[in-house]
């Protein structure tokens, strides 16, 4: 008998909506587009926010006008982000 693993249904965080509570499964920045940044400015970026590997996440509150930007508790700080990139950071 093998010991499978849970399946964790992963997504981009930019698709996420207010309530959304989840933790960071990876940066994936090449998918990210529509950013004034190249990837590896976004990536680095988003790690220097807090974004990384098993961070804890939660979407707080998103603007007004086409949902964007979102502000997002990443641990225990709150950073707004755009929703294209946002589209980065694959969450589960």
């Amino acid at each position: 008998m093998t010991d499978a693993l849970p399946t964790v249904t992963t997504f981009p965080l930019g698709q996420a909506k207010r309530g959304y509570s989840g933790v960071v499964h990876r940066i994936d920045a090449d998918t990210a587009t529509g950013s004034a940044l190249s990837a590896s400015e976004l990536e680095s970026r988003l790690i220097e926010l807090g974004f990384v590997e098993g961070a804890r996440v939660q979407v707080l509150h998103e603007g007004a006008v086409g949902r964007d930007p979102i502000a997002v508790r990443v641990e225990n700080i709150t950073v707004a982000v755009r929703r294209r990139e946002a589209m980065a950071v694959i969450v589960g």
